[in-house]
């Protein structure tokens, strides 16, 4: 009988042993289980293409085409006035100025979600102000450019018509409007990028930026030099 006892006793031991170990076993596989070797390839990239290449802003003199097409009444081609503001059929006013497309759509979807059931609502921008650059100073053809495509400061640079010969190209002036006036987003050397032919400083120019290069010192003190009658010339 204690034979039979000890034998019992030995059997469940070794069955305990032997379930803990699977246990254990099981855990450490769980344990190190490989991560994915793609998990942060597919996680969303910060920053990237939208800031490259930004959404159109709403401004005012924007027209834009509304269409229902479950509810054609509520029809509309709004203006978007100088304060920044439109007024809706139905809604009333709304301020909508420096909103892109999308946020605009889902502005719309909330209002009129009020008192219709899941509105559809087509927008088109019929007309917008075109894209464009300001050049000031001494440039050879100073004023207001269409800004096509990708465009860089030096390229812009050329499109006004290049410096003048009492221009400071080495201390060029990129200003970019902000809400609420102006802000000096850059000074550049364009004299020394050119000198070095190396232009991987070289910005690229944002719709509405200003550009503005000043006078050099010597055409600042030129008006003030005595002509001497003899022909000379400063240059």
């Amino acid at each position: 009988m204690a034979w039979k006892i000890a034998t019992s006793s030995i059997l469940l031991l070794v069955l305990s042993v032997s379930v803990s170990g699977r246990q254990e076993d099981s855990g450490a596989n769980d344990r190190q289980t490989p991560e994915p070797a793609n998990a942060q390839e597919t996680a969303a990239p910060k920053g990237g293409p939208a800031e490259r290449y930004p959404r159109y802003l709403l401004r005012p003199s924007d027209i834009l085409q509304l269409t229902f097409p479950i509810t054609p009444e509520y029809d509309q081609s709004i203006s978007i006035q100088p304060d920044g503001y439109i007024s809706l059929r139905g809604v009333g006013d709304l301020h909508i100025a420096g909103k892109s497309l999308p946020e605009f759509s889902e502005i719309l979807q909330k209002a009129y979600g009020q008192f219709l059931h899941d509105p559809i609502i087509n927008v088109e921008l019929k007309d917008f102000e075109k894209p464009y650059f300001i050049a000031g100073g001494e440039f050879g053809r100073p004023g207001k450019y269409e800004l096509r495509g990708d465009t860089t400061v030096a390229e812009a640079v050329g499109i006004a018509g290049g410096f003048t010969e009492r221009s400071k190209h080495s201390e060029l002036l990129l200003f970019r409007r902000v809400p609420g006036g102006w802000e000096e987003a850059k000074r550049l050397d364009l004299k020394q990028m050119l000198a070095k032919r190396d232009l991987t400083e070289d910005p690229y120019l944002h719709p509405g930026d200003m550009i503005y290069v000043p006078k050099n010192a010597l055409s600042k003190v030129r008006q003030f030099i005595p002509s001497t009658g003899l022909g000379m010339t400063i240059p």
